[in-house]
């Protein structure tokens, strides 16, 4: 293997191994303290969430045919 080939690896390059505690300090992840904590407002109506919540079924029904 030449230094050209060394250059273009199909090996992607080694990262540091990190401990999960040094991950998480690096994103700023808080603990999850209660269910308001994962809250989101994904839908912006009741009707939104119904339709979704029809789909999914829909396409599970589908899927078993």
């Amino acid at each position: 293997m030449n230094a050209a080939e060394t250059e273009h690896s199909v090996y992607p390059a080694l990262r540091p191994r990190l401990s999960v505690e040094e991950l998480l300090a690096a994103k700023n992840v808080q603990p999850i303290r209660s269910l308001e904590d994962l809250k989101a407002d994904t839908f912006a109506s009741d009707e939104e969430v119904e339709e979704f919540i029809a789909f999914t079924y829909a396409e599970r029904r589908r899927d078993l045919a």
